[in-house]
C-alpha cells in the first residue's frame, strides 16, 4: 500500500496497482473506463518534469478523421490557399 497519508491527501480519485516481477501491472477498472481502453489498445506514458507520469490512450489515425469538423471553420479550396499565400508574399 502507498503511504496512506499522501493517498488520503490526494483524494478518492487516486488509483494504485502493483508491478509484477516482469514489470507488468493491471490498469484499474475505473482508469480503463475513463480512457475507454479495450484489450489490445496501446498506452503512451509521458514523464513530466516534476516526476509524475501521464498515461494516455494511443489513438489510431483512423479515429482522428473528422476530429476538427464542425469547429466553426469553413473549408478552404486550394485556390483560396494559393491566393492567401500570394497575398502574404506580396506584403513582404
Amino acid at each position: 500500500m502507498c503511504n496512506a497519508r499522501y493517498a488520503f491527501a490526494l483524494g478518492p480519485n487516486m488509483q494504485e496497482s502493483t508491478i509484477t516481477a516482469r514489470g507488468q501491472t493491471t490498469v484499474p477498472r475505473d482508469i480503463r473506463a475513463a480512457l475507454n481502453l479495450r484489450p489490445g489498445d496501446r498506452l503512451r506514458y509521458l514523464l513530466l518534469d516534476d516526476g509524475e507520469v501521464r498515461l494516455m490512450r494511443c489513438r489510431p489515425a483512423i479515429e482522428l478523421g473528422g476530429l476538427l469538423k464542425g469547429r466553426g471553420r469553413q473549408g478552404v479550396s486550394l485556390q483560396d490557399m494559393d491566393d492567401a499565400i500570394a497575398q502574404g508574399a506580396a506584403r513582404r
